[in-house]
């Protein structure tokens, strides 16, 4: 059972995750009136190389705060690690949530969307990154259950590795079409290559997502809802 403060603590950063998940959705909703008033689709539309140095900056600073909210209301860094999961998978759902409200989009669970830019572009189906971000919502109560009964409570080295190594493989997954149709004119170096950003941006106009690679995303979740199982039952026998 999660102690009374935990869950004043889970209303607050509820709260500051939907309403960073809009803040999230309005430069959306401004980026797609003015690059995709037609609405979003690929190929994608050449974007002014200021805004995409903003938009990479923005996303960077979006992380940053999603982290600093879980490690301020966390008391030691098990709990800070699982109130950041959760703050980032609420914020995750509730962006798609306003865009569905906003722009009646996606228009299916299946419609492909950009999900980050950093280090490069992740693209995937919409239900993709919502079943990552249901997965962390269930990780993050069972961590916050488990400091609640012992805040020594501690993730050890085994899960560490599993949801570390899982999580590499769902970033290789959500990164592994773009990355492929990208090798076809650059090096694998030059794709990680900030100087470089004007030619991928000229290229990335031609790409067209073409298939998820849905097994490397099943093998990346079944790592991480293995170390969290784990932990799980490790505590569970305590």
């Amino acid at each position: 059972m999660i102690n009374s403060k935990i869950r004043i603590i889970f209303i607050w950063i509820t709260l500051f995750s939907i309403a960073m998940a809009f803040l999230e959705t309005s430069v959306a909703v401004y980026l797609r009136k003015l690059y995709y008033p037609g609405g979003f689709d690929f190929p994608l539309k050449i974007m002014d190389k200021d805004i995409m140095i903003v938009e990479i900056f923005r996303e960077l600073a979006t992380l940053i705060m999603l982290l600093g909210a879980g490690f301020i209301a966390g008391r030691n860094r098990t709990e800070k690690f699982g109130l950041f999961l959760y703050s980032f998978a609420v914020w995750d759902i509730f962006y798609y949530i306003f865009l569905k409200v906003i722009l009646d989009w996606p228009p299916s669970i299946v419609t492909w969307d950009i999900l980050f830019l950093i280090p490069t572009t992740w693209v995937g189906p919409v239900i993709a990154p919502v079943i990552v971000s249901v997965a962390m919502i269930a990780s993050a109560i069972l961590i916050s259950k488990s400091t609640s009964n012992n805040i020594q409570t501690k993730i050890n080295l085994t899960e560490w590795l599993l949801l570390i190594v899982g999580s590499i493989i769902l970033v290789i997954g959500f990164t592994y079409d773009y990355i492929r149709f990208m090798l076809e004119y650059f090096s694998f170096a030059e794709i990680f290559t900030p100087s470089k950003i004007q030619a991928l941006m000229a290229k990335a106009l031609l790409y067209v997502p073409q298939s998820f690679p849905w097994l490397i995303f099943i093998a990346g979740m079944g790592l991480i809802l293995f170390g969290m199982n784990l932990f799980y039952l490790r505590n569970l026998k305590k």
